[in-house]
């Protein structure tokens, strides 16, 4: 997922954020209509800073563009400045919280109509309703058994040690532990059965790996 990202220079925690939210960020320097790095992207984060005003009419301008979906990050103090302007843009307050910010950037992605199931074998993954099916039957997983298959399922072949797993599933914030990580994998593992739990694989001494 490309998200374009306006300011260049954004806050520490809006950097954190993106960093979790794991999507590829392309920094622009201005919001104009006709940005091919705007035209480009699947979502546009705006930091509102001096002048949001202006900043929102040329949201405004480019949802009506390109119907890209877009998060404003604004101050409390910013928050009457965008209901009195219309936009209907979503927004989240800052300072970010990178947890929730990466959900909130996941949903407005899956808004769009191009969404698809991620597929792997027999596994489905159907992000628009975090339901699992193996084999056609659906699978009973917490949200974070979903979250954390998902993202082996997006990110195969590579080895995820288990402190970048806790950073980009369960975010900076989460203070559970490396065990939580061998917890969810083991609950994971049963639930996909004897003959699919070879799926995630253990790398001694790193960590895991899908597929």
């Amino acid at each position: 997922m490309i998200a374009a990202v306006y300011p260049e220079v954004c806050s520490e925690s809006l950097s954190d954020g993106l960093i979790i939210s794991g999507v590829s960020v392309t920094p622009i320097s201005d919001l104009a209509v006709e940005s091919p790095s705007i035209r480009d992207a699947d979502i546009l984060v705006v930091e509102l800073g001096d002048g949001a005003l202006r900043q929102l009419r040329e949201v405004s301008r480019i949802e009506d563009s390109f119907g890209i979906p877009v998060l404003l990050v604004a101050t409390p103090e910013q928050l009457a400045l965008i209901d009195n302007s219309g936009a209907s843009a979503e927004f989240i307050v800052c300072p970010v919280d990178p947890v929730e910010f990466r959900i909130r950037v996941r949903r407005l992605a899956r808004d769009e109509p191009g969404e698809e199931l991620l597929v792997f074998k027999d596994l489905e993954l159907n992000p628009l309703n975090y339901q699992a099916t193996l084999a056609g039957s659906p699978m009973d997983l917490t949200y974070m058994e979903y979250e954390l298959l998902r993202f082996l399922v997006e990110n195969p072949v590579r080895v995820w040690s288990r402190e970048q797993l806790l950073s980009k599933v369960w975010g900076y914030e989460y203070y559970g532990g490396a065990r939580t990580v061998d917890v969810h994998v083991r609950r994971l593992r049963s639930k996909l059965g004897e003959e699919r739990a070879s799926w995630i694989t253990t790398v001694r001494s790193v960590g895991y790996r899908w597929g």
